[in-house]
């Protein structure tokens, strides 16, 4: 009998793969076991559930780093979530790892992100540890639950995991911590650094909240134009990793993106909460969002609806609530 697609596709992934990359045939399942599909593997069917996904598509009305900001050009969430997708598909490619498990875990990375970035999530987090200490909110863990349970598409169990464990805050992605669970996870998650990292920093240019003057030498170093920046990092990422086996960075480079953090991190990611009067008033939208239907469903409810709205209908929804009628756009 001749083979199906699906699996000749299984059948290339077995002999041109890397010993090491994580094969769809070799795939742990799903929650709920489901007939294969005669054309996609496993992991190709994750990446298109997620990308015809609800969370998926709220992600380009949501805050990267700029609340509201005037002109075009700033990064979304949507867009950043595209080229941690692209930088990761390169990487894969280059190691020979799966690039399907590679793209479905960046597509869906942060879809549990709440709106206003980094505010909301700071917003939520206080807020839900206001009612225990013991909990918290963070976007990657929301991620998870969006997609298995509030979305419910059943992925595999790589998928999942690569998606629970691709943010490392501000630790070095050198850091001793948890190993991610498949080389494929550990791309995105350096991946996710390099974009974010670099879209930033060209972003904060743009606004001129930063100037090329302020960069210390070793990120000058790494070249005038975002592009630059980019291939540098990831031809470096890739002819390291080959050489070791691992997906790391050179030293050199790795030192050189941290110092790249840690400058964002003290002239802008802390920076401009500190110094914008919308980032405080973005964090009071959340809250009063959440107070209101934790009293309505509790904490769990609100939770999952408020860290699921978008910018824009974060906004609308506490006009509707909060304000007069007649002070409504």
């Amino acid at each position: 009998m001749a083979l199906s697609i699906r699996e000749r596709t299984e059948q290339f992934e077995k002999e041109m793969l890397a010993p090491y990359a994580t094969k769809a045939c070799e795939s742990s399942g799903r929650v709920v076991e489901e007939p294969n599909d005669p054309v996609r593997t496993c992991f190709q069917r994750d990446r298109d559930r997620i990308l015809h996904s609800k969370a998926f598509r709220r992600l380009m009305n949501k805050t990267q780093v700029f609340i509201s900001p005037e002109g075009d050009h700033y990064r979304t969430r949507m867009t950043h979530t595209l080229e941690v997708t692209q930088i990761a598909r390169t990487v894969s490619r280059a190691l020979r790892l799966n690039e399907d498990l590679t793209e479905a875990i960046a597509l869906g990375h942060d879809v549990g992100h709440p709106p206003f970035g980094h505010a909301g999530e700071d917003a939520l987090d206080r807020a839900v540890q206001a009612i225990d200490p013991k909990l918290g909110f963070r976007h990657y863990q929301q991620s998870v639950r969006v997609l298995s349970v509030l979305e419910n598409l059943n992925l595999t169990h790589e998928t999942i995991e690569g998606i629970g464990g691709h943010s490392k805050g501000r630790r070095d992605t050198a850091s001793d911590d948890a190993e991610p669970a498949s080389p494929e996870a550990a791309v995105v998650r350096i991946a996710d650094r390099v974009a974010y990292l670099n879209h930033d920093l060209d972003d904060a240019l743009r606004a001129e909240w930063l100037t090329m003057d302020d960069l210390p030498p070793a990120v000058r170093d790494l070249g005038e134009r975002h592009s630059q920046r980019v291939g540098l990092m990831v031809q470096d990422l890739i002819e390291t990793s080959q050489e070791h086996s691992r997906i790391r960075f050179s030293d050199r480079v790795q030192s050189q993106v941290n110092e790249m953090k840690e400058f964002l991190f003290d002239r802008f990611y802390l920076d401009y909460p500190a110094k914008h009067p919308d980032v405080d008033k973005a964090k009071g939208v959340v809250a009063a969002l959440f107070a209101h239907y934790n009293a309505l469903d509790g904490w769990q409810i609100a939770l999952d609806y408020v860290s699921g709205m978008t910018d824009r209908f974060a906004t609308r929804d506490y006009e509707r609530l909060f304000l007069p009628r007649e002070w409504q756009d």
